[in-house]
């Protein structure tokens, strides 16, 4: 390696220490997501030398993907609203925001020239909507910190006396530093850079480690119709209607223990399932529903503008001549897509009764019976226990080696809540990393 800091494991000398780069010593950062780079930024801010590596070819890589369609950097909800979204780590994940919630993001987004807006369903966005020249504005800031990125280096662990090994353009390398923070992220989309490759390596050093599930994701769709065994949508509704979003729609769903779900949006019909905004507002209960019980009843409400019994009221009225879809067309302005789900779960003579027909409208159920492949999920659940970590989010179980970001076991619904979570949590493991350079000796 050109770097004189790394050493080839097949060279015959031994392996020397990295320079301190300071007097607080030096942090390896593994990761070049949102949490590693902020983890990054809060080294380099105290003093901290910072050497950070990623398996890619570039940092930022699924953070550049999620600005493709709007940049949702964070949400104007309050708090402790804002921390309930995460679920039973809403008081972990809160000791985070404390540090760095969605205020300070958007006052350090305006620290790097990048102004913010607050769109009518309260997400936050950068005013041009792009990701790609807020983290050019970061990667200048870093550099000019003096953060060092290596490229295309895959974290292979450690050596037996605690070093961390590499693989990189030239092989394989080992480096030392003073603390390790790990933000390697989950395995959703994969091919940006997260592949989960990392639990083994974790797992081994006695930390508990969840697996990894799916998390934002769609469903697959099992049996339309009781009675009936093949899953799935016909394929006349697949080739008509597969891509075509539903909307405005609501979706239920309860749990065994008592959870409920409920609330009004649009999703999108797909070829095996359903997906979409929607869809993964719910998907954790839905998730966990369909681990515990085998499958997922959901409910649509069709007309969630319409009370039950105005519904029935217009189904039952004299039709004469007209075809029961013309019907449902004049009297409730209710056709294509949506007409369509009601013939893919009643069958001919549930559809030409009224009261099954105007209960459905209100309430169609949809058996769902396995989430989307995680590869595919926008985020993931699961991973390092947050047990496993103290409050600064370092390893219990190695001291000197911290965590951050989506490879710590928690989840929160799409809307800038998951991207605000990873920063803080970057924050609390550099600050922590920063802390301990200061405090304590080599791992």
């Amino acid at each position: 390696m050109p770097d004189h800091n790394a050493t080839s494991l097949s060279s015959s000398s031994s392996v020397p220490d990295a320079a301190t780069g300071s007097a607080s010593g030096r942090v390896l950062v593994i990761g070049g997501g949102p949490a590693g780079l902020m983890a990054a930024e809060r080294l380099a801010m105290a003093g901290v030398s910072v050497d950070l590596f990623d398996a890619m070819a570039s940092v930022g890589r699924k953070f550049l993907l999620a600005g493709k369609g709007g940049l949702n950097l964070t949400h104007s909800e309050t708090r402790p609203r804002f921390d309930e979204r995460y679920f039973e780590r809403q008081s972990a994940v809160g000791h985070w925001l404390d540090r760095f919630d969605g205020e300070a993001l958007r006052a350090w987004a305006a620290e790097l020239g990048v102004e913010t807006f607050v769109g009518t369903s309260g997400r936050v966005f950068p005013k041009d909507l792009k990701a790609a020249p807020l983290l050019r504005a970061w990667l200048h800031r870093l550099r000019g910190q003096g953060v060092r990125l290596h490229m295309r280096h895959r974290w292979l662990g450690w050596t037996d006396d605690g070093r961390c090994r590499f693989q990189g353009p030239e092989g394989e390398s080992v480096w030392q530093g003073d603390a390790v923070v790990l933000a390697l992220g989950g395995a959703s989309w994969p091919q940006l850079g997260s592949d989960g490759r990392w639990v083994p390596l974790v797992s081994g050093t006695g930390a508990q480690v969840r697996e990894l599930r799916a998390a934002n994701c769609g469903f697959d769709l099992g049996v339309r119709r009781l009675g009936e065994n093949a899953p799935g949508w016909t394929p006349f509704f697949v080739d008509k209607f597969a891509g075509q979003p539903i909307k405005p729609v609501a979706l239920s769903v309860s749990s065994p223990d008592g959870r409920q779900f409920a609330r009004q949006g649009e999703f999108v019909v797909t070829a095996t399932g359903i997906e979409g905004s929607l869809v993964y507002a719910a998907s954790a209960l839905i998730r966990d529903v369909i681990e515990t019980q085998g499958e997922a009843l959901i409910h649509l409400d069709l007309l969630p503008g319409r009370e039950a019994n105005w519904v029935l009221e217009q189904v039952a009225y004299p039709r004469g001549s007209r075809s029961m879809s013309s019907h449902l067309k004049s009297r409730l302005n209710l056709d294509g897509l949506k007409a369509a789900l009601l013939h893919e779960v009643l069958d001919k003579a549930q559809h030409a009764d009224a009261a099954t027909l105007a209960r459905t409208i209100k309430a169609l159920p949809l058996r769902l019976t396995a989430p989307r492949p995680v590869a595919e999920a926008i985020s993931t659940a699961g991973g390092v226990c947050l047990e496993s970590l103290d409050e600064r989010l370092m390893l219990k179980r190695r001291p000197g080696v911290f965590s951050a970001g989506e490879m710590l076991d928690w989840e929160a619904p799409t809307g800038g809540y998951l991207l605000t979570a990873a920063m803080a949590s970057g924050v609390v493991a550099g600050e922590g990393a920063a802390a301990w350079c200061r405090e304590a000796p080599k791992v």
